[in-house]
């Protein structure tokens, strides 16, 4: 919304910022704004979910606490039904909920009229939302792709049970060794295309959202509405989709450690497994030579 304000006398062209400000160092570290936002958001959310802590009955309210109910029951339903064992999937739904509040308010946070061009520090915006920069998701995807490694080596019971997930034959066959290291390779870019999708999606909405309250000049909010709504449902998006593919992330190791079919070592492909239709000859039939 502030975006939507500032560009209503904008005469310049739309001003964006995407790299992060620095707004003040502590014992050596450069505070940007917006790690500072980022803190801001971690200390609302924290408060509002005591909030609704202690004002939750049996009875469902109305209002944002039966929003947050429900919003919270949909995130323990997907990462149940993501797991085969229910049980197992239970101990990973605080963090799983937990992390698509914070992207949620987070993502959110950039549409507030007090974010972006609406408070300057030193020529820069004061609040700017976390998930805007690039550093703060890279740093969401690090600490998310840990967790889910320990609790994968964790459930495997040790190393070498866990990366033997990544070959379906054994490491002896040449084929099955590099197809495992491929797959071990695509596993260590996860976090990258988490950071990189979410920063891309929210920085390009602020963009967006800029550029056509600016063609709209007076009538800028009307110009812009369009946008700004999709700018929230993008946030919700991003949210659940980084949310989503960490728990699908976790639940595939786990399912197939956990599995009955994977106790032992696996079997490769006998002349028996093959159906008959494979075969150069019919069933029973001679060759002559």
């Amino acid at each position: 919304m502030s975006l939507l304000i500032s560009r209503l006398l904008a005469s310049s062209g739309p001003v964006t910022h995407i790299a992060p400000s620095g707004l003040f160092h502590f014992h050596g570290f450069v505070i940007t704004n917006s790690m500072l936002y980022g803190w801001i958001c971690i200390v609302v959310m924290t408060a509002l979910f005591i909030w609704v802590a202690h004002h939750m009955t049996i009875k469902p309210k109305k209002g944002i606490i039966q929003i947050i109910e429900v919003i919270a029951e949909f995130i323990i339903n997907t990462v149940e039904t993501a797991f085969e064992d229910k049980r197992r999937a239970r101990k990973y739904v605080p963090y799983f909920v937990t992390l698509f509040f914070f992207l949620l308010f987070n993502n959110w946070s950039g549409l507030l009229p007090i974010a972006n061009d609406a408070f300057t520090a030193h020529g820069a915006p004061l609040l700017r939302p976390m998930t805007g920069d690039l550093n703060a998701t890279l740093a969401a995807a690090v600490v998310t792709m840990i967790y889910v490694y320990v609790s994968s080596i964790r459930e495997s019971g040790s190393m070498r049970k866990y990366l033997g997930h990544f070959f379906v034959g054994s490491p002896l066959n040449p084929m099955f060794f590099i197809l495992g290291l491929l797959e071990m390779l695509s596993d260590f870019t996860r976090v990258i295309s988490l950071s990189l999708r979410l920063f891309l999606n929210i920085a390009i909405g602020e963009i967006i959202v800029a550029v056509f309250a600016y063609l709209g000049h007076v009538i800028a909010p009307l110009s812009a509405v369009t946008f700004y709504l999709i700018d929230m449902f993008d946030g919700a998006l991003q949210a659940f989709i980084f949310t989503i593919l960490t728990i699908m992330y976790l639940a595939i190791v786990v399912n197939h450690i956990t599995s009955p079919e994977s106790d032992g070592e696996p079997e490769g492909l006998t002349d028996k497994a093959v159906p008959e239709t494979m075969g150069v000859f019919p069933p029973n039939s001679e060759v002559v030579s």
